[in-house]
């Protein structure tokens, strides 16, 4: 017997629909998901320096590389809900910039709530919020402005953040809350560079494969440059100073190598997802394309559900909270966890619940059409 047409299946058929029609970029969805379940990695997995020859060290791969893409990923959904390839204009744009200047101070706030847990990891979400402030002024620009300032800011913000580093003011009291309160562990100087060029590829044809393909082989260029060109270069500079700083490749260390290598990462793992949506394969991937849709809400939960779930730590385990969670093995049941609870919210909910709410509030506070 069919279902009624408010019944259970015609309401998985819609909300199934919602990840799958044309208005949706399935490939941005599966991208955001693994860097959601990139960033998993990197907080509960123990990692030792990548090499080459050693697939036991090949996990290192999620650190720093995972939160580079959330961050270029997050461009790409400014440039998606202010007009993507042909920003809106006017009246449009003004919604679309209220908008997201709402959301930008409702994940700040969010992002302070997850700071008040107290896990030991660093939360991403306060600079997000202050870089989708920082990126209101860039929305009218097309793509190819949007790159250029992107390489710019690459080029020049390392320096400019060894320059504060030196500062010692970061290490009193009020410099932790200042580190608290901006991310400052992911610095704006230098990762607006990630959201630019994030918005620079929501700029383009994302739709077309040759874009796709274009953006797999700029990325591709950019990591071996980034990664191996650059590697001569930091042996001829003193071992300390800011050449030094700016030329690392290390994760987190905000250096000219870091940024070129990890954005051009990030860019080549967006296009090889656009490519992969393309085919039949984007169906087995479902369950990471929902987590992909709510990524606010799967980063949260998880650092909400290490709260709960953290044990005491021993003073075998030196007091750190860190090795005591990761100790209990908490990656494959919080990832599992996360993709089931993810696609039978998206097939039965919808939207993500922190999605949804700031969805609603936005929208409220700044009535208008955008599209």
């Amino acid at each position: 017997m069919a279902a009624a047409p408010g019944g259970l299946t015609a309401r998985v058929r819609t909300r199934r629909a919602r990840l799958d029609g044309s208005d949706r970029a399935a490939g941005i969805d599966l991208a955001r998901g693994i860097a959601v379940i990139g960033m998993f990695a990197a907080h509960l997995l123990d990692t030792v320096p990548f090499a080459w020859d050693d697939p036991a060290t090949w996990t290192d791969a999620v650190n720093g590389r995972s939160s580079i893409l959330f961050a270029t990923l997050a461009g790409v959904s400014l440039a998606l809900v202010s007009g993507g390839a042909h920003p809106v204009a006017r009246e449009r744009m003004r919604v679309a910039r209220g908008r997201i200047a709402v959301r930008a101070v409702c994940v700040w706030a969010i992002g302070i709530a997850l700071i008040a847990l107290d896990t030991p990891v660093y939360v991403i979400l306060p600079a997000y919020g202050i870089l989708f402030l920082l990126a209101l002024p860039l929305l009218r620009l097309g793509a190819p402005a949007l790159f250029a300032i992107a390489g710019g800011v690459v080029l020049v913000a390392p320096f400019l953040l060894w320059a504060l580093s030196s500062e010692g003011g970061w290490a009193t009291s009020v410099g932790e809350v200042l580190v608290q309160v901006t991310g400052w562990h992911y610095p704006f100087v230098l990762w607006i560079a990630f959201v630019a060029a994030g918005l620079a590829i929501g700029r383009t044809a994302l739709d077309r494969a040759s874009t796709a393909l274009s953006l797999v082989l700029l990325g591709t260029a950019l990591a071996l440059l980034g990664y191996g060109a650059l590697a001569p270069w930091r042996g001829a500079v003193p071992s300390e100073g800011a050449w030094a700083f700016a030329l690392s490749a290390d994760a987190h260390s905000s250096g000219v190598a870091e940024a070129l290598g990890s954005g051009g990462v990030a860019m080549a793992v967006i296009g090889v997802c656009v490519l992969v949506c393309r085919t039949p394969a984007r169906w087995p991937l479902w369950p990471l394309r929902a987590v992909g849709s709510m990524p606010l809400t799967a980063y949260a939960a998880q650092l909400v559900a290490w709260a709960v779930l953290q044990p005491e730590p021993t003073v075998l385990q030196l007091g750190s909270d860190l090795v005591a969670f990761r100790a209990t093995d908490p990656f494959w049941p919080l990832t599992i966890a996360t993709l089931v609870g993810c696609t039978l919210w998206a097939l039965l909910v919808g939207r993500g619940p922190l999605e949804a709410g700031i969805g609603w509030l936005s929208r409220a506070l700044v009535p208008g059409p955008i599209h």
